[in-house]
């Protein structure tokens, strides 16, 4: 079969990059697409360094730095890609990319990490992160986002089968197209990742400063625990707001390469997680690591860290998004932290790993070739 791998943009390597890597892994004969690449030369290797078909917004004004403000642009974008050569096309989206136009004949299979999460739920928080609840500016932002819907919506009809990064995508995939699809977890790579069985006395949190990472918030609530120390990696948006509320016992360290990240977890007595994620990489990157994860009890955590009330516990949740419920949850973790061992840390992250992606994936593609041909 002749394939055609689509993507929503190529700008970084990231978790979504990650899997179109373990997909071109499965099939290095695939051609790739996307709205815009701006990977770099020498960086180019998880993409096996093929040439990327991109869209007219490759070519507009700013766009390698402010791409995403050509959103209304990019349901016409996608649907630009002549796709009509090609047996299987596979879309590898959290956005744009599930809009291909595809005919009868073609089998169009996407792989979902979350339908458009500022057009749907999540649209009155980011309103309210980036400024646009109130004037024109906030008008003319919920039309954009109500035309998104309608389409976001329209070009569920053009995909054959859906698979999802986790239960949790699944529900929400469910409640907006209500269409069923495939659980299959996405590769982590637990493999560059060695436990650590000796740790010391501090946490560890780790994440782009974005609000919804709500990283101020884990600083705020150590800061109410001077006894207790906390290291902080990652820098971002939030990071005057952490500055702010840091206490002592609250070291910043700003953006920092993988292996001074990796020796931190792998050295933490915990590691805290508050966001509400689709999947998260991250928690099972520390679990690799031998190290237990205090997680907000909502989203993909709830599939990735084992709680308390299991055979071999991994770590626990807090119920809500505040100081008092990440205090409560340290002072829990405390009581129960012989529980938590770096063994079955480890054991869990390892489910995760990249064959198994690529054997669920494969397997996937393949029952869906077989059924379209019957059909």
């Amino acid at each position: 079969m002749k394939i055609a791998i689509v993507h929503d943009w190529l700008v970084t390597y990231a978790g979504a990059e990650r899997v179109l890597e373990k997909m071109l892994e499965c099939y290095p004969e695939a051609d790739v697409y996307s709205l815009v690449d701006y990977i770099p030369e020498g960086q180019r290797g998880f993409i096996k360094n093929k040439p990327v078909t991109t869209s007219f917004i490759q070519k507009l004004p700013f766009a390698k730095t402010r791409y995403r403000g050509y959103l209304p642009l990019m349901p016409l974008a996608i649907e630009q890609f002549d796709l009509s050569g090609y047996d299987l096309v596979i879309s590898s989206s959290h956005a744009i990319a599930k809009g291909v136009i595809t005919g009868p004949n073609q089998l169009h299979l996407s792989y979902v990490y979350s339908p458009i999460r500022y057009a749907w739920d999540l649209q009155h928080q980011y309103l309210r992160e980036a400024g646009l609840t109130k004037g024109l500016r906030s008008v003319l932002a919920r039309l954009i986002l109500h035309y998104i819907r309608l389409w976001d919506l329209r070009t569920a009809n053009g995909v054959d089968e859906f698979a999802a990064d986790s239960h949790f995508i699944a529900r929400r995939i469910w409640k907006v197209y209500r269409r069923e699809s495939r659980v299959i977890y996405p590769p982590v790579d637990v493999e560059s990742f060695n436990v650590c069985t000796e740790k010391e006395d501090f946490y560890v949190t780790a994440s782009r400063m974005v609000p919804y990472k709500k990283i101020p918030l884990i600083a705020e609530a150590f800061s109410a625990m001077p006894q207790k120390k906390l290291i902080v990696i990652g820098d971002g948006p939030e990071m005057d707001k952490c500055r702010r509320v840091a206490g002592p016992n609250v070291e910043l360290m700003g953006y920092q390469p993988s292996s001074v990240l990796r020796d931190y977890m792998q050295k933490a007595k915990a590691f805290v997680f508050a966001a509400e994620e689709d999947f998260g990489i991250i928690p099972l990157e520390a679990q690799a690591c031998g190290t237990p994860v205090i997680a907000f009890g909502r989203g993909g955590a709830l599939e990735t860290v084992l709680g308390p009330d299991t055979e071999m516990p991994t770590g626990l949740f807090f119920e809500a998004q505040t100081k008092d419920s990440i205090i409560e949850a340290v002072a829990r973790f405390e009581q129960n932290e012989a529980k938590f061992t770096p063994q079955a840390c480890r054991a869990n992250a390892l489910r995760f790993g990249g064959d198994r992606f690529r054997k669920e994936f494969m397997a996937w593609v393949d029952e869906a070739v077989a059924r379209h041909q019957r059909a």
